[in-house]
């Protein structure tokens, strides 16, 4: 195929996922190989159901961007996977609902029909910890076995001859876990994620802080730097960036700078490498647990400026660091 018809195939397929069920909003994305070096793959922030070519970004095998256009975040993995399989023509990427449920609980899958034994064998999982896939090795490993793999908490991903081949491992791979669910109820129940309830009583006898104030940075300073499990995080990932915070209202800001995960120094400054500002009404639902940092960056209550692709890889301890904002409620 030409470029423009490998466009329209991966427009076709988006369309097709999106039909199915088995992609939804902006999740997912989609390649597939233009030649021995460059391939076609989803810009990012794009939806697969209603894809246009102006979507579809023609990047080189280090996942540089070849033209304009900005490519998926997961770039990393469509080229790391190319580069390992040379057979591999299409790479389709996506978050079912039924088979991501079913990993929740389960780190493997076996098909119970005799084609689908057949056809996909056993599936394994990978654990992630991040949103995009930034330790590509175990991936790569496990694509050597099966050419449809899932990431947990995450989303499946397939490798085919083409792009259909691929949309039709992750199709039935959602069938057959659908099929599970019928039959055995899910013998393990889905492990639900532990979120820390607080009482109204508990937090009236908390120290509160002035929105913003000195006593409130120099607060958050003290609980992250003796948080251990906040240091193993920062250690274990190379934490080492800036990030501001800015109140909206009067343009407030402070400056993070942490070194593996430790908080350095801060300033009363507003330019560092990730800087996120809200309205005064969200930081303090923020900062008295009445809406979760993520969320409210994804709705666009909270603003986050800096390459989402580079911070992915702090996932676990950025969480860990809104977790902890928490303990220092404002008035």
């Amino acid at each position: 195929m030409n470029t423009n018809e490998l466009k329209n195939e991966i427009i076709r397929i988006g369309k097709l996922l999106w039909d199915k069920n088995l992609a939804t909003g902006f999740n997912g994305n989609i390649s597939a190989r233009l030649d021995a070096h460059t391939l076609l793959i989803t810009a990012t922030q794009t939806s697969l159901g209603y894809l246009n070519p102006e979507d579809i970004v023609v990047v080189n095998l280090d996942g540089q961007v070849i033209g304009s256009g900005r490519a998926s975040s997961e770039t990393l993995l469509h080229t790391a996977v190319y580069k390992q399989f040379p057979q591999a023509q299409a790479v389709v990427h996506t978050h079912p609902t039924y088979t991501n449920g079913y990993f929740l609980a389960n780190e493997r899958f076996t098909p119970k029909t005799f084609e689908a034994k057949f056809y996909l064998g056993e599936v394994k999982s990978i654990a992630q910890s991040t949103p995009t896939v930034t330790d590509i090795v175990p991936v790569i490993e496990e694509l050597k076995s099966n050419n449809v793999i899932v990431l947990r908490n995450h989303g499946v991903v397939a490798m085919g001859p083409d792009l259909f081949r691929a949309f039709v491992l992750i199709q039935e791979l959602e069938e057959q876990v659908k099929m599970d669910l019928v039959a055995v109820h899910y013998k393990s129940s889905v492990e639900k994620q532990n979120f820390v309830s607080v009482q109204e009583n508990e937090i009236q006898n908390v120290k509160k802080y002035k929105l913003f104030s000195q006593n409130q940075i120099d607060e958050i300073v003290k609980i992250v730097n003796s948080d251990e499990q906040m240091k193993e995080l920062g250690n274990k990932t190379s934490m080492n960036m800036t990030l501001a915070v800015i109140l909206d209202e009067t343009g407030q800001a402070h400056r993070f700078t942490f070194e593996n995960g430790r908080i350095t120094q801060t300033a009363q400054e507003r330019e560092a490498e990730f800087v996120i500002n809200a309205p005064e009404a969200i930081w303090r639902a923020v900062f008295n647990r009445q809406i979760d940092p993520f969320v409210a960056t994804t709705q666009k209550k909270m603003h986050l400026k800096g390459d989402f692709a580079r911070i992915s890889k702090w996932y676990a301890p950025c969480s860990r660091i809104f977790q902890l904002w928490t303990q220092v409620p404002v008035e």
